[in-house]
């Protein structure tokens, strides 16, 4: 099944050009179909990446996926066009309910939640999936700002960045989230936030660990009602995207190491294997099924 995206949206040519079925909302419309709505609250400065690889995502599914592309009305970003956001984005007072929701990370890692200037917003938008959202799903600094808000459970940091592709195994096999999952797994992180165990665990009769990374904490967490999905990592990267980070800071003059079991023999001139699309795949249609589809309404209102 297609999924559905805005007319126009630069997104749409490039995945068409590798075989994913993409229809614009214009030819959607004439369908006698319900598709499940999924809002991107996209927090990235550059915009087309991150909606590229999220909608990549959400195709791997026999469900039919219409996207709607959300923005926090108090920040205005630095590598997005306002004539763009008005094109394709809207706020949260314009889209009604969603079957579910994508919270993206965002880089600002080092900043205090509360001095985040869309902070305000972001709370305001956290109470309002719980009654207009089946189920939120939220990625790396989104993932720490959700269960900061929810739980109180605040990030630390590592001088020592998390960057690279690393090994993951599943705690909770028998959770639908992690059907299908190999025993070991691998995921990008490009991070210097984590979370102490000892603080999680303090809160285990509200959220539970689904899978860890080996020497990095959790990865996937989820609220006990499953409404909310915590990932600290980046399944939807693409092959580049950490090759494009270490040599974008490298030209910046920053002190800045090679990702970890990224490029073969460690040698940045050779082309990186993506060794987690599988995973991602199974990651987010397993949401799309068992969190969204198998638990929303028919009709949403």
């Amino acid at each position: 099944m297609p999924v559905n995206i805005p007319d126009k949206l630069p997104a749409a040519d490039i995945l068409r050009n590798e075989n994913v079925f993409v229809m614009t909302n214009s030819r959607a419309i004439t369908q006698d179909i319900r598709p499940i709505r999924i809002g991107i609250l996209n927090l990235m400065p550059i915009k087309e990446k991150t909606e590229t690889q999220l909608i990549r995502m959400l195709s791997n599914t026999p469900l039919q996926v219409e996207v709607i592309l959300l923005y926090t009305k108090t920040h205005v970003p630095s590598h997005t066009s306002a004539e763009y956001l008005q094109t394709f984005y809207q706020s949260f007072d314009t889209v009604g309910k969603l079957d579910g929701l994508i919270i993206t990370g965002s880089p600002i890692d080092h900043l205090k939640y509360e001095d985040v200037d869309f902070w305000p917003e972001l709370t305001k938008i956290y109470e309002w999936t719980q009654t207009h959202v089946t189920s939120t799903f939220h990625i790396c600094w989104g993932a720490f700002a959700g269960v900061y808000y929810y739980y109180g459970i605040n990030k630390h940091w590592r001088d020592d960045k998390i960057f690279g592709v690393f090994k993951h195994h599943v705690l909770m096999p028998k959770e639908p989230i992690v059907r299908g999952y190999d025993d070991e797994f691998y995921v990008p992180h490009s991070r210097n936030s984590y979370l102490k165990p000892e603080e999680v665990l303090a809160h285990k009769d509200e959220v539970d660990v689904i899978c860890e990374g080996m020497n990095i904490g959790p990865y996937l967490m989820m609220s006990k009602d499953r409404k909310n999905i915590f990932v600290f990592g980046h399944s939807e990267y693409d092959a580049f995207t950490l090759s494009d980070e270490y040599f974008r800071d490298k030209a910046k003059g920053m002190d800045v190491n090679l990702p970890e079991n990224y490029f073969p023999q460690d040698n940045p001139s050779l082309t990186p294997p993506n060794t987690w699309r599988s995973h991602g795949n199974l990651l987010f249609s397993n949401w799309l099924n068992y969190y969204v589809y198998q638990e929303t309404p028919y009709k949403l209102d």
